[in-house]
């Protein structure tokens, strides 16, 4: 089932590099010493944190980016001269194309794009980022993280309690965390804690020591045709895991996948891991812990809602397999600070506060605002939400409508297509006109530009304005601050 990647020196090259999971994946194979290059549109500081470590970044995506490979064009910085050193090896053996690369790329990359077509007419052998991500997990001790929401700051918070007992792993996620300045981080350890996507089906590649899966539900119909097929990736996740680690919380993880170990929020559920005496206040969560019918101990974590509440226990429900003791815990989860763009404080516009969060689901939407009402009090919470895919718009959008309930006002942007084909010529303004079919307080605004405009006019001092999206809403952030200046 595992694709032949070659970690033994054979050089990579990644088509969309700067993408967080694929500069996630080309971080780890270059503090590997591997040889590793890759292209990208859009230039940031993820691919300056690539070049800091010796890949050779192109800001176009072109056949000719390839001729490296093949005649070693540039051999002046470190990562060509890894490169040519690579090949130099390679072309000693009597495999004729072993100097080419293994070329990595995501779903977003499409049979259109001119440096795929160079990459094939090239005989370069092509994989999707799933195939490094499911070899490199075979490489360690590995916990992958599954599941339609929850899954960053879940694997983020493994990852960290990993971190904090000295264990030294090698993480790699789908969001950024200040505790190793990245998506992912190079250790010398004996595990491996990793994000593991079912967007694309490519979770049943997946086989680990241990698999988590926080809860289940239809969130990609672009790639599915119904929530059994969902639920069928996560079955063949399950039977490929030694261990299954699950929230029972969410009845189709409790009587379809059957955790190995589960988890609950409630004390009655009979989970191996639950909680009770639960405080939800505006600046974290406290609760006792309960493992197997005997109690832990309290912790307190600097997150808000009961949505990172079940997270923090799936984290310890893994760690306590692991056999960390639960002290340590205690001591790492007081002082975990999230991932970004999961309810991420980005600054201030004249007295309101700028929160950036991914949600782009009801349920996260719902569990973003519940949150945010805790930390705004009796201030205005201000939901600024940016559709994100037209299928996904499209198919959940009565839910989307009533899932605005804890915000004291809503405005709404244009659907961002994420490359979707607008094919029923689907606009934003509908959601906003549902959306008020369930709340009085709703804005359209067409463009960012136009979103920018409007909460320059109508914010107000205390507000907590929630960016809401997977797409580029967040970009008026900075503007906003700006503003400010």
């Amino acid at each position: 089932m595992l694709s032949s990647i070659d970690f033994g020196g054979k050089p990579f090259h990644f088509i969309g590099i700067g993408g967080i999971g694929m500069s996630a994946l080309a971080y780890i194979l270059a503090k590997r010493n591997l040889p590793v290059s890759g292209s990208d549109i859009r230039l940031s500081h993820i691919t300056e944190r690539l070049q800091e470590i010796g890949t050779q970044i192109f800001g176009s995506q072109e056949g000719k980016n390839l001729e490296i490979y093949h005649s070693v064009t540039d051999r002046s910085s470190e990562q060509g001269k890894a490169i040519a050193t690579a090949l130099k090896e390679r072309n000693s053996s009597d495999n004729r194309n072993g100097h080419l690369p293994q070329v990595i790329c995501s779903t977003a990359i499409n049979t259109n794009n001119a440096e795929y077509k160079a990459a094939l007419e090239l005989g370069c052998p092509i994989f999707h980022r799933s195939d490094v991500l499911a070899a490199l997990i075979q490489d360690y001790r590995s916990v992958a993280v599954a599941g339609t929401h929850g899954k960053t700051t879940t694997s983020s918070l493994i990852g960290y309690l990993l971190l904090r007992a000295a264990l030294d792993p090698t993480i790699i996620i789908g969001g950024e965390v200040k505790a190793w300045e990245g998506n992912a981080r190079f250790g010398q350890g004996e595990f491996l804690v990793a994000e593991a996507d079912e967007s694309d089906g490519s979770l049943v590649k997946i086989a680990a020591e241990i698999g988590v899966v926080t809860n289940i539900e239809l969130d990609h119909p672009d790639h599915y045709q119904s929530l059994d097929q969902v639920i069928e990736t996560f079955e063949r996740f399950k039977k490929q895991c030694k261990t299954l680690v699950g929230c029972i919380d969410c009845p189709i993880v409790r009587d379809r996948i059957h955790p190995t170990i589960s988890y609950s929020l409630n004390l009655e559920s009979g989970a191996a891991y639950s909680v009770d005496r639960i405080i939800y206040t505006s600046q974290g969560t406290q609760a006792r812990v309960w493992e197997r019918g005997q109690l832990l101990g309290e912790i307190e974590i600097p997150l808000l809602g009961q949505h990172n509440l079940s997270n923090a226990l799936a984290a310890i429900a893994v760690a306590r397999y692991l056999g960390i003791p639960f002290s340590t815990l205690q001591e790492a989860l007081s002082s975990f600070e999230g991932a970004k763009r999961r309810f991420e404080y980005r600054g201030e516009f004249k007295g309101s506060m700028l929160i950036d969060d991914y949600a782009h689901h009801p349920s996260e939407i719902q569990a973003t605002l519940a949150a945010a009402s805790l930390r705004a009090k009796d201030q205005r919470v201000i939901a600024i939400f940016q559709p994100h895919r037209y299928s996904r718009t499209q198919m959940f959008l009565t839910e989307f409508a009533q899932s605005f309930g804890q915000a004291n006002q809503v405005v709404v942007t244009d659907v961002y297509s994420a490359g979707e084909a607008n094919l029923d010529r689907f606009q934003g303004e509908t959601v906003a006109q549902v959306i008020g079919e369930y709340h009085d307080r709703v804005s359209y605004q067409p463009t960012l530009k136009d979103v920018e405009n409007y909460l320059v006019a109508h914010l107000q001092p205390g507000d907590y304005a929630v960016f809401l999206g997977a797409g580029n809403l967040n970009q008026i952030i900075p503007k906003l601050i700006t503003h400010s200046a």
